[in-house]
């Protein structure tokens, strides 16, 4: 049996993007995610979130201070009802050779493999453009970019949907 998953990037569709988040205390969630997660919930979507996190490589934080922030960010994540399956990361830096750091699909193939998901009735939502591209190089057509601070060339963009805010997939997504 297959499953249907929204994959989430992490900085800038689910906390304020920092530049190397590296404290809890730094960690800010962006408004509406908590809700917007319980929706797709109830659409019956599993919640994979996939980031890049070179700040491990470069030195600026561990992967074990990773490791804290993600399972704190999980347990308010629970607190508000909201049950994510898995976190996949890249800890590489942007110059290595690796296959999981985005725009290449490792993240999303290794979860595909993994939890046996329909990467056709899929969903990828990200705020750069390489999020996207490693979604269309999984077999996920089904992109939203969030404007999110990061500049987006919307003409060049290959994303199905640009939103303003993670409070309109609702418009967007729907089962």
């Amino acid at each position: 049996m297959t499953i249907k998953t929204i994959f989430l990037d992490r900085d800038g569709v689910i906390n304020k993007d920092t530049n190397y988040l590296s404290k809890i205390e730094e960690f800010e969630f962006i408004n509406g995610i908590f809700k917007t997660c319980q929706y797709l919930l109830s659409l019956d979507y599993e919640i994979i979130i996939v980031t890049n996190q070179s700040g491990i490589a470069r030195g600026y934080y561990s992967e074990k201070d990773f490791q804290n922030i993600t399972q704190w960010m999980l347990s308010q994540f629970k607190i508000n009802g909201v049950k994510i399956l898995d976190v996949l990361h890249c800890p590489h830096s942007p110059d290595s050779n690796c296959n999981c750091r985005k725009p290449k699909p490792g993240m999303f193939i290794k979860a595909k493999n993994k939890y046996g998901i329909d990467m056709e009735k899929s969903w990828m939502v990200g705020d750069k453009e390489v999020d996207i591209i490693a979604a269309n190089n999984s077999g996920i057509v089904n992109t939203i970019l969030v404007r999110s601070g990061h500049e987006i060339n919307e003409k060049k963009s290959n994303a199905k949907f640009i939103i303003n805010s993670i409070y309109q997939i609702s418009k967007v997504v729907s089962s």
